[in-house]
């Protein structure tokens, strides 16, 4: 039986997410799959989607409504990729008790403002050009590592050679492969 992965989209959804759908293509024969659309979770109806309106929304209570929506929905331990508000929503609802296996977090927002982590295994992903990512300090002061990529933004998410990575170490992970070593040279 498949391992569940559940899916929590950034704060654009299915509305401009179609790098999703990579994800999907590389993971659905190896993950009973559940995807969440960030605003559908915090009950965003916005008339106008422009970036400044939805991401006010979501810090304006957007973010709560979609963990209490996530909380209220996912009982099952289960694993959890996660994109931008996706990964905070995620990160917030870990801390509230979503039983979560693990938690892949790519780009995640606002993350950097806590004070706490969740008691969940994790991974953090940014882009190294990344302005919202969280500073070193922050992730000392949790005890917390997180991997940059060089030469990369907040939506590396959606570059192609990221999808391959993530979807990688996603499946080496739940897997228990352990990655090859590097020889001594």
């Amino acid at each position: 039986m498949a391992e569940r992965l559940v899916i929590v989209s950034d704060m654009w959804g299915a509305k401009k997410g179609l790098w999703i759908t990579s994800y999907l293509g590389y993971l659905q024969q190896y993950f009973d799959i559940t995807f969440y659309d960030s605003q559908q979770l915090a009950n965003l109806d916005l008339t106008v989607q422009s970036e400044e309106n939805v991401h006010n929304a979501f810090v304006e209570g957007g973010i709560d409504t979609a963990v209490a929506h996530l909380l209220k929905k996912e009982k099952t331990p289960s694993y959890y990729l996660a994109f931008s508000t996706g990964g905070t929503i995620v990160w917030n609802a870990a801390k509230m008790g979503l039983p979560v296996k693990s938690l892949y977090s790519v780009s995640a927002t606002r993350i950097r403002l806590d004070n706490d982590k969740p008691c969940v295994p994790f991974n953090l992903l940014y882009g190294a050009n990344d302005s919202y990512a969280p500073k070193e300090s922050w992730a000392n002061m949790l005890g917390i590592e997180m991997e940059l990529m060089p030469n990369f933004g907040h939506t590396l998410y959606s570059d192609e050679k990221v999808i391959r990575k993530v979807c990688l170490d996603l499946l080496q992970q739940v897997t228990q492969i352990a990655p090859k070593e590097k020889k001594a040279v």
